[in-house]
């Protein structure tokens, strides 16, 4: 007999001979009547024994089923206004496929109080609880509108490495790696190298793991991410900043559409968000912030407040705190403002990007304006010197865009696996 899933079983008729599979949620004892609640990915069905009715082996064995125990249940589906979704299942059949232990290490109810780090530690059982799923149902909506909206568009998917000789945006927060006899890093970010296939595929994107080896300790950073990046030929930032806009609409709508019951249980109110575009100048003077300095995680809040539900893009900032690969006003290596900007989604930064540097000479006078020696990246800058068009892009941090949906402040919480300081395991 073919398994159904809960789903399908509420949304079904009364019939004869289902067969359910899925994870024990909750058992109550009422004596003459027991109910175990079975929970699969697509939720939560009542099973309903009755000592006159149901076998007495099935009936004994639902009194002594261990919690978050994986059962198989064959029976007949009849409507209970009372039992959740309005259908029950009378057991006929039921078979422990795999037995939990009796106590749990940690608290998998929907309301847990199990610390965040224990959660952690067993996060392989975190998974059960209906509210974790829901934030990775998201996260995988996420995702996909992602990739879906940029095939839609033509761009084309690609896999950049994962290992690199030297660091992609200069600096040394770097994870070293032995690579046979040469010494080599964990990318810090595929930047350099959607660029050079941006300047022969014209339009590009992936979804990537980066590593970033910051010694810090926040609610906010975790030293593996996965990123959201595009990069497109013939652009500018504002030809970019638009790709932004119209993505991050697209997958809140999308998460709207498919999502709802993961928002109701997360207790999520979300709107399609609008956008507005600032200077740099006008977006720190706004906040009251100096000319040349980035913007405090206190002024980002602020300047999302002044324009709720938008997506609010700072553009044209300082060339002094923007990469040395940003494209500098005017194609001036001297030039105060430059081509790149920032994006906030409800008080957070979820994306920097602009328009590229694709002059050889220009890229070389900037890497060596940031204190970096051009040698180390030769290659880079060789693979403008035969025909490149100017480009642009950015990049979204996945953990952070489904943190700000999910409303979690803290992104291990949206973060499968997190991998931290202190954290390799599990």
């Amino acid at each position: 007999m073919k398994r159904k899933y809960v789903k399908e079983v509420l949304i079904g008729k009364e019939k004869e001979n289902f067969l359910v599979k899925g994870w024990v949620h909750e058992i109550r004892d009422l004596g003459k009547v027991r109910f175990l609640l079975l929970r699969d990915i697509t939720g939560i069905i009542q099973i309903t024994g009755h000592k006159d009715k149901t076998g007495e082996k099935i009936f004994e064995l639902m009194k002594k089923i261990n919690r978050e125990s994986v059962v198989s249940i064959k029976g007949k589906a009849v409507k209970n206004n009372k039992a959740p979704g309005g259908v029950e299942i009378l057991p006929e059949e039921l078979e422990v496929i795999g037995e939990a232990d009796e106590k749990l290490p940690i608290d998998v109810s929907d309301f847990s109080k199990t610390e965040l780090p224990k959660r952690l530690d067993y996060r392989f059982l975190d998974f059960h609880r209906r509210k974790v799923q829901a934030i990775f149902k998201i996260q995988s909506e996420i995702a996909n509108s992602f990739r879906e909206h940029f095939y839609n568009k033509g761009f084309i998917e690609m896999q950049p490495p994962c290992i690199i000789s030297s660091a992609s945006e200069g600096g040394t927060e770097l994870f070293p790696v032995q690579y046979f006899e040469k010494k080599a890093f964990l990318a810090q970010s595929p930047q350099l190298y959607k660029q050079m296939l941006a300047c022969s595929m014209e339009k590009v994107f992936m979804i990537t793991p980066v590593w970033r080896a910051e010694k810090h300790n926040t609610i906010r950073h975790i030293n593996e991410i996965r990123q959201m990046d595009i990069e497109m030929a013939f652009s500018g930032q504002k030809e970019v900043m638009k790709q932004l806009e119209e993505v991050v609409k697209y997958i809140v709508s999308q998460v709207l559409k498919k999502n709802k019951k993961e928002l109701e249980l997360l207790d999520i109110k979300l709107k399609i968000p609008k956008a507005v575009y600032l200077s740099y100048e006008e977006a720190i003077e706004k906040v009251g912030g100096k000319f040349g300095d980035d913007f405090s995680p206190e002024q980002e809040k602020k300047l999302c407040e002044m324009h709720p539900d938008c997506i609010v893009f700072t553009h044209s900032w300082p060339s002094s705190i923007k990469p040395f690969y940003i494209m500098p006003k005017n194609q001036e290596a001297d030039a105060k403002l430059s081509e790149g900007f920032d994006a906030l989604y409800k008080g957070v930064e979820i994306s920097s990007g602009g328009q590229r540097i694709h002059i050889p000479k220009l890229l070389t006078e900037r890497i060596r304006g940031k204190g970096l020696n051009p040698k180390n990246f030769e290659s880079y800058i060789n693979s403008f010197k035969y025909g490149a068009p100017p480009h642009a892009g950015w990049s979204i941090g996945l953990e952070r865009l489904t943190g700000i949906i999910c409303k979690q402040d803290n992104i291990r919480e949206v973060t499968m696996f997190p991998r931290d300081r202190d954290r390799l395991i599990p």
